[in-house]
Order: C-alpha cells, then sequence, then structure tokens
C-alpha cells in the first residue's frame, strides 16, 4: 500500500552526509512529524547511501532515495526521487512496483505537468527562490506553483517558514529544503517551525 505524501521534505548532499552528528540531526529532524528525509549525495556511493538511510531508519525515519532504485530495494525506502533528466517513471515503476512513492525535480510549470503526467507521484519545483546550491538558475517565484497544476508540487528553493506558508497559500502540496533545516542550530526545532508554517494533513 502506497504511504501519504510528508509535507516536508529534508533533502541531504555530500556536506550533510559527512556530518559526524548525521544520525542525531536526522533524528531530531524526524521527530519533528511529518517529515520525509530525502538521502541523495552526488558523489556518495552505494555504501554511503546504504548506510545513511540505514541511520535514518533507526531514527524513526522516513526516507526517500534519489536516483538509485537499487539502494531503494536495499533499505525498504518508501520512495524514489528522480533527477530530470532521470529514468522514465513508468520503468521506475516497474522496477519497484505499484506502492512505492516516485517524484521527480522539475524546474518549471510546464516541466511539472508533464511529469505528473507521466505518473509522478510528486514533483520538486524550483528553485522558487534564489538558492545556493543552485546559484545560476532564474528563480521561478511562488506563481510557479499553481501553474504546475495538476502536480502534486513540493516547492524547493530558497525555502524558509515564512516562505513555506506562502507556497501552500499558493497550492504547495509542500516544500523541501537543505540548508534550513540540516545547518540550523536546532534542527528539530527548524523542521517543527516549518511545519507549523505548512500546516494540513499528509496527503
Amino acid at each position: 500500500m502506497k504511504h501519504g505524501l510528508p509535507r516536508l521534505h529534508a533533502v541531504t548532499d555530500d556536506d550533510v552526509l559527512g556530518l559526524s552528528d548525521f544520525a542525531s540531526r536526522s533524528r531530531a529532524i524526524a521527530l519533528a512529524g511529518d517529515v520525509v528525509i530525502h538521502v541523495r549525495g552526488r558523489s556518495a556511493g552505494g555504501r554511503r547511501l546504504t548506510e545513511a538511510a540505514a541511520a535514518v531508519r533507526e531514527a524513526g525515519g522516513t526516507v526517500f532515495i534519489n536516483d538509485r532504485a537499487d539502494v531503494v530495494k536495499i533499505v525498504g525506502a518508501a520512495g524514489i526521487h528522480l533527477p530530470a533528466d532521470g529514468l522514465p517513471t513508468e520503468t521506475v515503476r516497474r522496477m519497484l512496483g505499484p506502492d512505492i512513492l516516485i517524484g521527480r525535480s522539475t524546474h518549471s510549470p510546464e516541466e511539472g505537468r508533464a511529469a505528473a503526467e507521466a505518473g509522478a507521484d510528486y514533483v520538486f519545483l524550483g528553485p522558487i527562490w534564489e538558492t545556493t546550491s543552485h546559484p545560476t538558475r532564474q528563480p521561478l517565484g511562488p506563481g510557479a506553483i499553481a501553474a504546475a497544476h495538476p502536480a502534486r508540487v513540493i516547492a524547493i528553493g530558497g525555502v524558509t517558514p515564512e516562505r513555506a506558508r506562502i507556497c501552500r497559500e499558493a497550492g504547495a502540496h509542500g516544500v523541501a529544503a537543505i540548508s534550513a533545516l540540516w545547518w540550523a542550530p536546532d534542527p528539530g526545532s527548524a523542521a517543527a517551525e516549518m511545519l507549523v508554517s505548512l500546516g494540513g494533513e499528509r496527503g
């Protein structure tokens, strides 16, 4: 049975995966509530991704894996997130079955709609605001969220608690963040504050 899609998506990168206290930060974020942790690292091999996913699972967190269907199977992740140029959604669905949640990164409303039509359960749409992780990309602005309908949008790029509220009001299902969560002085409190701004139940 396919699980509901959390509102808050905490995305890792290579720097986050290298944190000595990654497990404790993961636990703090997971305990905030309606959160999924995306285990992602552009230079991380399968072993590191598997170890990180195991740490999140041990902390009681929900895990999505980015792009690695083999790691999804090994760790029993609830979902997989595909890059914009990744495998077709239908191919991944055949590999992993009907119960897995499949998302895809998109960078325009048109890409978001196309991904939804191709079977993605949700899309990352962004950057909505300027972000240090993609400094050369032109921000789309929150107006792009409604334009991506009927895609179930997770807004990403420069998200703060106040901006999370703006994204929800614009029609986003939820938001994703890296720096605002992992590098916060208190990651658990940062996640909780973001969830208060998002409101609502898992859908």
